[in-house]
């Protein structure tokens, strides 16, 4: 059975972390290996940390309502270092609307408050099997 790799990141201003490091939690607890980037973090810092890391995924916690700009800037800067392929997941307070744009921009699934973590060790399972093998 593979081991997957699975990157939390926080980026932005936002200070409030503690769904990031529950769901990190649930996601070791479940047998995968966690790399959780702390705070404040650049776009640019959670990709680079994406690629030297080698992940399968990348998590994004964002709380501070500017998810419709960062989760983006988040996928740009993953596709400038040539990983483009690693699917994204956003967790956080996403209103409806957004969470349908975000999808069409390839985020791969969105969480919200009250999301129950077995649900989204599945979800996250799901995410990465169907993942095809990287080279």
């Amino acid at each position: 059975m593979q081991r997957y790799r699975v990157l939390i990141g926080k980026p932005g201003l936002d200070g409030h972390d503690r769904g990031a490091k529950v769901v990190a939690r649930a996601l070791r607890d479940a047998g995968m290996e966690v790399v959780y980037t702390g705070l404040h973090q650049t776009a640019a810092m959670i990709a680079a940390a994406a690629v030297q890391e080698d992940v399968d995924l990348v998590g994004i916690s964002v709380l501070s309502g500017a998810h419709n700009h960062l989760v983006p800037e988040v996928m740009h800067e993953l596709t400038a270092r040539g990983a483009g392929d690693i699917p994204v997941f956003v967790g956080g307070i996403i209103p409806e609307d957004d969470a349908a744009a975000l999808k069409a921009q390839g985020v791969a699934a969105i969480f919200g408050p009250g999301a129950k973590l077995d649900e989204i060790v599945l979800a996250v399972r799901g995410i990465l099997e169907r993942r095809p093998e990287r080279g």
